[in-house]
């Protein structure tokens, strides 16, 4: 995506970039799109980074990202929906989703009381990434929506601590790193 301008349509909710600090861009403010991907935003506003929920997408005048799944089974949870999802959770400050990253280190469903609930294992690029629990919270919103998923919870962890051999191959293209 090329860097797009555009002015605010009314009062954002935004985290700084990568501190996670919460902020308000004003409406009538002009900010830049660095990053749209997944649904949610990047923009440079005052000269700092900052992210925009997928829920605030019409702050900047754009659509939030909607999933279409396929059909299955009543009562059934699909794995590929999920891993779906997470393909959509992007770190703010790497055009690469969570997946190719390397970030997802497992990922069950269970069923407990008559309910489905997805457990999810990851980690984060770098264990002071202030950006973590926002990134953790995006895998637990955009997980709750796949059909029939009850529950989602997600336990980010650094045993073992990420590297760059977990990159997908997609990724390493995607960064220059082949």
């Amino acid at each position: 995506m090329e860097r797009e301008v555009v002015l605010t349509k009314r009062d954002c909710p935004a985290l700084l970039v990568p501190a996670g600090t919460e902020i308000s861009i004003p409406a009538d403010t002009f900010v830049t799109i660095t990053q749209a991907l997944g649904g949610s935003f990047t923009v440079v506003v005052n000269g700092n980074l900052a992210r925009v929920a997928s829920r605030d997408a019409d702050a900047l005048g754009k659509n939030s990202a909607d999933f279409s799944f396929t059909e299955i089974g009543e009562g059934e949870v699909s794995e590929n929906h999920i891993w779906e999802v997470l393909k959509a959770v992007y770190d703010p400050e790497i055009p690469v989703n969570i997946v190719d990253l390397g970030l997802i280190y497992d990922l069950k469903i269970e069923q407990q009381a008559e309910k489905n609930i997805v457990n999810i294992q990851m980690t984060l690029t770098s264990p002071g990434c202030g950006m973590g629990p926002v990134i953790a919270d995006d895998v637990k919103h955009k997980v709750s929506v796949v059909p029939n998923v009850d529950e989602v919870e997600v336990d980010v962890v650094f045993d073992p601590p990420w590297n760059n051999d977990m990159l997908s191959e997609e990724a390493k293209l995607e960064l220059g790193m082949l």
